[in-house]
């Protein structure tokens, strides 16, 4: 008994009231730092208004659209700047000198929340806790853990972020080669969102067992691998209490039950090139790691990327050799959380470290340094943050992969050429079920 006392992973405790008192004081309502840096190259938050349509518009922020760029780090200025780079971007400066640069625009930070959102949060931080890394309880609606006490609860703050009540999303995807020459593959992706829903009449609480989201996705091109479902029950916990998943493979023509939907097993159609856990940066179980909340600290990362993500840009004008068109991405200065995650030696995965990033007003992770079982630098992962202004909801579009064994890097939520994410949708229950998605296959 003693020894299984001895393995069994701390339950972190709420923060004390005196700590949740600051949130909506010099804590803003999700735990970000209100005030900027002491050299006013941050700047304080001030929070946007809703703005927009539900439909039919592409994320957008029209103040920012004429800004010039502050400066363009070269490959031959990394050591002045080495402290505000991932070590994947400094891997990218290494590799391709002569093309790789990152344009710094001044930084903004208009991203919030729905007022619902802001005030379910700021009781979270007195009310939710976690048991291990994958057993949340006592948290509704908002961030769990605003004020973090372990490094797996930034990556519960991301995983059950807030989107809006239900989505239709249109996914293009990209796998580069090293001569810019690409092949694409087109997603339509449904989610209906249960615990961050600000609509729900009744809350849903974020525990082992309770859906957090559903998620169907369909194939719709190239023919080799059209017609292909993905079914996905999100849930906390793991085993049978966790993530539920079916797929749909046309050769087969019937549905079934896929527990490989999960951790470094390929994604469907990515050709190896993206594992189920880097979908959306990171989701999934957390048990194949220990997390540990480093800290915080100033980095430049990818924000208010409008320009990428946005209706102007195809894909063709993304697509680079090496790494993607430099002259797109937008870069800003912003206060990051960093957490480390390594790969426990009982547990298989292809990765023995990650160091996660995660932009402090929203906690959406938005770079990932992936390494190898021999500590080498793998892959690098890169989320270009946005902000819907018409659910106030910030996502990573588009996200890149880089495969630094290869030389090919992999794009994917993007939508320039497609429709905008659509936000009317309602979907029902019966909607996210194996009958249903079998049914649909055969008409």
């Amino acid at each position: 008994m003693a020894a299984l006392v001895a393995m069994t992973a701390p339950a972190y405790a709420k923060v004390s009231p005196e700590e949740a008192a600051k949130l909506g004081k010099e804590l803003t309502p999700v735990g970000a730092e209100k005030a900027g840096n002491k050299e006013g190259t941050i700047p304080a938050w001030t929070p946007q208004k809703a703005r927009g349509a539900l439909k039919g518009e592409y994320a957008n922020d029209p103040e920012l659209a004429n800004e010039k760029p502050l400066m363009v780090i070269e490959a031959k200025d990394v050591a002045k700047y080495a402290d505000k780079l991932s070590e994947g971007h400094k891997e990218l400066f290494k590799r391709y000198p002569g093309t790789y640069k990152m344009q710094v625009y001044p930084s903004h930070r208009k991203y919030t929340f729905p007022d619902k959102l802001l005030d379910e949060t700021k009781l979270n931080a007195t009310r939710a806790e976690l048991d291990g890394v994958d057993n949340p309880k006592g948290a509704f609606v908002g961030f769990p853990f605003p004020i973090p006490q372990s490094g797996a609860e930034p990556v519960w703050n991301h995983r059950v972020k807030y989107r809006g009540g239900a989505q239709r999303r249109y996914n293009n995807q990209m796998i580069v080669q090293q001569d810019g020459k690409f092949s694409q593959t087109k997603v339509v992706e449904d989610v209906k969102f249960y615990y961050s829903n600000i609509n729900n009449k009744t809350p849903i609480e974020l525990k082992p067992g309770a859906d957090f989201l559903r998620y169907l996705s369909e194939t719709i091109s190239p023919p080799r691998v059209a017609g292909t479902f993905i079914l996905v029950h999100e849930k906390a916990g793991f085993g049978p209490e966790g993530r539920s998943a079916w797929l749909y493979a046309p050769v087969l023509k019937r549905i079934r039950r896929a527990p490989a939907v999960c951790c470094d097993n390929p994604y469907e159609g990515t050709d190896g090139h993206q594992f189920y856990d880097q979908v959306d940066m990171y989701n999934g179980v957390l048990e194949r790691f220990t997390w540990k909340l480093v800290g915080k600290k100033e980095m430049y990362i990818p924000y208010n990327s409008y320009k990428i993500a946005g209706p102007s840009v195809k894909y063709k004008d993304i697509a680079r050799p090496n790494h993607v068109n430099t002259d797109l991405p937008r870069y800003e200065l912003h206060r990051v959380w960093v957490v480390e995650a390594n790969n426990k030696p009982e547990q298989r995965h292809t990765f023995k470290k990650r160091t996660m990033y995660f932009d402090e007003d929203t906690w959406n992770i938005v770079a990932i340094d992936d390494y190898d079982q021999q500590g080498k630098l793998l892959q690098f992962q890169e989320g270009h943050l946005i902000q819907y202004a018409n659910v106030l909801a910030a996502t990573t579009q588009p996200e890149v992969i880089y495969h630094f064994d290869s030389g090919r890097y992999f794009v994917t939520a993007m939508n320039n050429e497609d429709q905008p994410y659509d936000q009317t949708v309602t979907f029902s229950d019966d909607d996210f079920s194996a009958d249903t998605v079998q049914k649909r296959t055969s008409k």
